[in-house]
C-alpha cells in the first residue's frame, strides 16, 4: 500500500517510510511549490528525530530555508505556518497510529493542506522519479523558540470563563502533553498519562474509540471533575467526557460550540454529513447559516475558505476555527465549552442533554468487493428519499437518514444511520446492512 495517502504521507518505519523517502519528499515539496521558507515541527516518536534531519536536509539542499519549531502539536504547526507567513509547513507525525508508524502532514502558505488531489500524488511522482530542479544555493535551518508561546497566548485570549473548573486531561503519552500547556491557568488541571512515550503504554491515542476513554471516565468520577478531555496522538483531535463519566458524542460538541459562537451574532457554521440532525437545528435556531460538508480535513478547510465559515466540526473530533488559520485547535474547543459552562451556570451534562434527541448507529464498516455496485443498489432501493451524493450516498427521510461512504484506502463501505426512535434506527440499520452485505 502506498504511503502517499488522501490526506497525508504515513506508514510503518522503516519498512514503508524511512529517511531516504523523507529526504526526497523534502526536495519534492520545495520543487513542487517553489517555496523559500518551510516550517517543520515534529512529534515525540523515536523515529521523528532522524526523519527531521533527513527532511530538513532535503529541504535545504533544494534551496529553501527551514523554520524549525521543534517538538509541537499539529495545531501549533498550523498556527506557525500562518503566523510566520511561511510558504509551507510539514508536521512529522503519524497522529494516533502506533509508535512504529510515522508520517508527514503537508501544507501550503496560509496552512492550506496539501491532499492527494492537490499535490500529494505529484509529490509522490517526484519522489519516485528522484529528479529535481537544480539549485544554486543551499537553504538554512532557523530555530524558532517562541512561536509555541505565541500560540498558547493566542488561544488563551479566548478565555471568558471562571478558572476554578476541575478538568481531567488525558494526554495519552503523546503531544497532548504540549497542547495541555494552553489550558494551564484556565482551569484546575488534573493530568493523566502526561509523560511523552511513543510506545503509548496506556492506550491508543485515539478518542474516537470509546474504549480508550475508560481511564479518563474513571478519573473524572473519582476526582469529582467537571469535564474530561482526551487528545489524540498529535492533538489535532479531542474527545470529551461529562462530569458523570459519560462520553459526549463529538457531533454534539459541534452543536455546543456553534451555539456559543452564534450568541455573538450570525455566522456560517459547517458540519460533516455524518453529524446528527440536531447540529443543523441548533445552528439554524441560533440564526446561523448551516452548511453540510463531506468528510476529510482537506475538503472541510477548502469549503470553509470558499464560504467564509467561522467554525466547523467533524464527527471524528476535529474542530476547525477561522481564528486558527482555518485549521484545528483542540484546546480552543475546550475553552469554548468552559466558556459556555460559565455563561450558563450549567454542568456539561445539562448542556448536552437537550441535544440527545435522535438515535444513531455509529459508523459501521463492511468489507465489499464492489462498493459502487452496492451504492447503486441502495440508491435504487431508497429512491423515494432525498438523495445527496456529496460524499458517497446520503438518503434522507422525514424520520431517518442513512449515509454510506467508500473508504479512501480499503474495499470498505462505512454506514451511518440516524432515526427519531431507537426502534426505527435499529430496523433501518439492519435493513441497509442486509443490502450492503448481501444478507
Amino acid at each position: 500500500m502506498s504511503i502517499f495517502k488522501a490526506y497525508d504521507i504515513r506508514g510503518i518505519f522503516p519498512s514503508e517510510i524511512n529517511e531516504d523517502i523523507v529526504y526526497r519528499t523534502g526536495r519534492a515539496l520545495v520543487n513542487f511549490l517553489g517555496c523559500e521558507n518551510v516550517v517543520v515541527g515534529q512529534d515525540m516518536r523515536e523515529s521523528s528525530k532522524s526523519l527531521f534531519h533527513a527532511l530538513t536536509n532535503g529541504i535545504t539542499e533544494q534551496g529553501a530555508n527551514v523554520i524549525d519549531i521543534g517538538l509541537c502539536t499539529t495545531p501549533m504547526s498550523y498556527f506557525a505556518n500562518g503566523e510566520l507567513g511561511a510558504d509551507a509547513s510539514i508536521m512529522i507525525t503519524a497522529s494516533h497510529n502506533p509508535g512504529n508508524y510515522n508520517g508527514l502532514k503537508l501544507c501550503r502558505k496560509g496552512a492550506v493542506p496539501i491532499s492527494g488531489d492537490t499535490g500529494i500524488q505529484e509529490i509522490s511522482r517526484l519522489v519516485n522519479d528522484d529528479k529535481f530542479k537544480k539549485t544554486n544555493s543551499k537553504g538554512k535551518i532557523i530555530r524558532n523558540e517562541e512561536i509555541k508561546g505565541r500560540y498558547i497566548e493566542h488561544i488563551r485570549s479566548f478565555l471568558k470563563q471562571r478558572t476554578d473548573f476541575r478538568i481531567v486531561v488525558d494526554c495519552a503519552n503523546a503531544m497532548g502533553v504540549l497542547e495541555m500547556e494552553v489550558l494551564q491557568g484556565t482551569a484546575k488541571i488534573i493530568p493523566l498519562f502526561d509523560t511523552l512515550d511513543s510506545s503509548f503504554p496506556n492506550h491508543e491515542a485515539n478518542p474516537l474509540k470509546t474504549e480508550t476513554l475508560q481511564a479518563l471516565q474513571d478519573k473524572v468520577v473519582s476526582e469529582k471533575a467537571e469535564l474530561g478531555v482526551a487528545f489524540d496522538g498529535d492533538a489535532d483531535r479531542v474527545g470529551f467526557v461529562d462530569e458523570n463519566g459519560q462520553v459526549i458524542p463529538m457531533d454534539l460538541v459541534t452543536a455546543l460550540i456553534a451555539k456559543d459562537i452564534l450568541s455573538k451574532g450570525p455566522r456560517a457554521i459547517m458540519y460533516d454529513l455524518r453529524s446528527s440532525r440536531i447540529v443543523r437545528e441548533v445552528i439554524e435556531e441560533n440564526n446561523g447559516i448551516a452548511i453540510e460538508c463531506r468528510v476529510g480535513h482537506a475538503f472541510i478547510k477548502q469549503m470553509m475558505r470558499e464560504n467564509n465559515v467561522f467554525f466547523a466540526g467533524e464527527l471524528s473530533g476535529h474542530y476547525y476555527f477561522k481564528d486558527n488559520y482555518t485549521t484545528e485547535s483542540s484546546s480552543l474547543a475546550v475553552i469554548y465549552l468552559l466558556n459556555l459552562m460559565t455563561k450558563t451556570g450549567k454542568k456539561i451534562s445539562e448542556l448536552v442533554a437537550p441535544l440527545k434527541k435522535y438515535h444513531q448507529s455509529g459508523e459501521i464498516n463492511s468489507t465489499v468487493s464492489d462498493p459502487q455496485k452496492i451504492l447503486a443498489k441502495l440508491e435504487k432501493k431508497y429512491s423515494d428519499g432525498i438523495v445527496s451524493r456529496l460524499d458517497g450516498l446520503k438518503i434522507t427521510y422525514p424520520d431517518w437518514w442513512l449515509n454510506v461512504r467508500p473508504s479512501n484506502t480499503e474495499p470498505l463501505l462505512r454506514l451511518n444511520v440516524e432515526a427519531d426512535t431507537q426502534e426505527t434506527m435499529e430496523e433501518k440499520r439492519d435493513e441497509v446492512l442486509g443490502v450492503i452485505r448481501g444478507l
